[in-house]
């Protein structure tokens, strides 16, 4: 963000400080302070910069700022964020432009920095309601109109909202997840009984016809627009409004596309390089779209383009949906289809979790979210406490696989994606290490399903943080080695344990427990026997047992404390090392954030 902060007040020198180090915003200072530029009067900086800074933080009486910029406010979609700071630092307050100027989330931030409160007056924030004015920037959509105030004093002061989504994405999740009190979620038009609610507000590509109370349409770009055209079809802007007319016949606004495509031999047509001005356009071959399924095939394009379609077939092969919104519709000199891109399909959808080591609040804020709103919880009930999954909703399917093979989980699974549920398949650790997903991803990916893997804390972090030890020592051990002992599952010759150990890195052994008489010979070819390991049962479980020595001894420890396969093995001298500084924050260290100290 470009912003400046203003100094009004001396006694506030030491706060404009503290934000310029922190965000690097230049400070001007009607005092001829160290370390700040000199301005005569805030005017003459306001007159020259004021649309050319997103923000203006000011330090000093809130009665100069507000006549300060009095003169220059123009409008809410364009002026700048205006924060004000008392001299002592201890209110932000948002000022101007608190929703789309982001002040209100800026003195949230600044506030944080500063050790101070932020005072926030819009309605909506305070009510813990969502700010509609600043929905559209924030999750890319277009919005039906910029003047909202009559739907926002609706919604701000409680009354009954339907929220009609047709399509999924980041934004539609979030919504989803953070419901007002007075919002009811649709997902069919049909459904909702308009006379019941005072506003309507609409995550979709298209406007329903017939809608008669207040309503707002958020839009995101999501839909392909296949188009064939006739030879050096004219004139181009003709035939551009009758497509956009066409688009407009079927609810569906220009902002909603994505992009145009058509067959390779139409790259030089008139209208085709105009659409380029403002379009990404994708060209297919025709023995591509010869591939594909079409609604409406034609002989007569395959006569003259080897392809019984371009439109359809070429919507379809943008979106990876077999589906089109908008099956071959005819010009006199062209033809179009749509299609919406399938990751915005509201349909059937798997979140891949990582559950973290054990404890239920290791989990990421992502993969709880998504564990509270599932359908299914297919949980790795041999690795992962049953605990992670007692945040279900009611009604959902929360089931074990330990007792189910690939085949089962499978057809569990794609039983409630068929019906457009949420599944969520919930692994061990990280999903990325020794989490059996890939099998399952191939399944997915043969029948296009919509998937999604959540990143978890793994094992190894967790030890790290359970032994208090930094894996990476400056300038003795910086690479940290993640493996497996050889046991029924073979591992590649060059992965063998005595290679890897050549580096004397800190290494982490995960399931190797029943093998470690193995596992101490191939390390002690490499690393000397003194030196310290550390065996890890059930790390951030209830029964977590943590089991320090040295290498010599490592087979002992496990076996005299009957530790299973549930442990992971660490080997280093990264364990327990409080030796070796970084530079990183060394007073004559210079890096992009701060200069050494003399």
């Amino acid at each position: 963000m470009k912003a400046a902060v203003i100094l009004i007040s001396e006694a506030g020198y030491e706060t404009a400080q503290s934000i310029h180090k922190e965000y690097k915003f230049p400070v001007y200072s009607l005092h001829k302070e160290q370390e700040t530029i000199y301005i005569n009067n805030i005017d003459e900086l306001l007159k020259v910069e004021f649309h050319h800074f997103e923000a203006f933080i000011f330090i000093g009486a809130m009665g100069i700022c507000v006549r300060s910029i009095a003169s220059y406010i123009e409008d809410k979609h364009t002026d700048p964020a205006i924060l004000c700071i008392d001299c002592n630092g201890q209110s932000v307050i948002s000022v101007l432009s608190g929703h789309i100027g982001g002040a209100n989330e800026l003195a949230k931030q600044v506030a944080a920095t500063i050790g101070a409160t932020p005072v926030i007056t819009t309605q909506s924030d305070n009510l813990g309601l969502w700010a509609l004015d600043t929905l559209a920037k924030r999750f890319n959509w277009y919005v039906n109109k910029q003047q909202m105030n009559k739907e926002i004093s609706l919604f701000t002061s409680g009354k009954s909202t339907a929220l009609l989504l047709s399509i999924r994405d980041k934004g539609t999740e979030w919504m989803e997840a953070n419901l007002p009190a007075n919002v009811k979620v649709f997902y069919h038009y049909e459904d909702i009984q308009q006379n019941d609610y005072s506003l309507l507000l609409i995550v979709s590509p298209f406007t329903p016809r017939n809608i008669h109370i207040p309503y707002l349409i958020y839009a995101p770009k999501c839909l392909h627009i296949g188009i064939g055209l006739a030879h050096q079809a004219e004139p181009v802007e003709e035939i551009l409004k009758e497509m956009e007319s066409t688009l407009n016949e079927h609810g569906i606004s220009k902002d909603t596309i994505l992009d145009f495509s058509t067959i390779n031999e139409k790259k030089d047509e008139p209208v085709v390089k105009r659409l380029q001005q403002t379009y990404p356009i994708l060209f297919y071959a025709a023995k591509e779209l010869k591939e594909v399924n079409v609604p409406n095939p034609s002989s007569t394009v395959k006569k003259y383009m080897n392809t019984y379609s371009v439109s359809e077939a070429s919507a379809i092969l943008s979106a990876d949906n077999e589906k089109l919104i908008i099956n071959k519709t005819k010009g006199k000199k062209w033809t179009l289809a749509a299609s919406i891109d399938y990751k915005f399909l509201r349909q059937g959808h798997i979140e891949i979790i990582g559950a973290g080591p054990g404890d239920p609040d290791l989990i990421s804020v992502r993969g709880r979210k998504m564990l509270e709103k599932a359908d299914l919880i297919l949980y790795a009930g041999s690795l992962v406490p049953r605990e992670l999954t007692e945040c279900a909703k009611l009604g959902a399917t929360v089931k074990s696989s330990a007792s189910l093979d690939l085949e089962e989980q499978i057809d569990l699974m794609k039983k409630f994606y068929d019906k457009g549920k949420l599944v969520v398949r919930l692994h061990t650790g990280d999903p990325c290490l020794y989490g059996a997903i890939q099998e399952q991803m191939n399944f997915f990916d043969k029948y296009h399903m919509n998937y999604h893997i959540t990143p978890g804390i793994s094992a190894f972090q967790a030890a790290a943080a359970e032994l208090r030890s930094q894996f990476t020592i400056p300038r003795k051990v910086q690479t940290i080695i993640l493996t497996r002992g050889e046991g029924r599952t073979l591992m590649p010759e060059k992965e063998k344990l005595h290679l890897l150990a050549r580096s004397q890195s800190t290494m982490c052994i995960y399931l190797s427990a029943d093998i470690v008489e193995k596992v101490q010979a191939e390390l002690l070819q490499e690393y000397p026997e003194t030196t310290p390991v550390a065996a890890c049962y059930r790390l951030t479980w209830k029964e977590q047992r943590i089991y320090r020595g040295q290498l010599k001894d490592l087979n002992h420890l496990l076996r005299d404390n009957n530790l299973t396969l549930d442990t992971l093995i660490v080997v280093g001298d990264a364990i327990d090392n409080r030796q070796g500084l970084s530079e990183l924050y060394s007073s004559h260290f210079t890096h992009l954030f701060r200069k050494a100290k003399e």
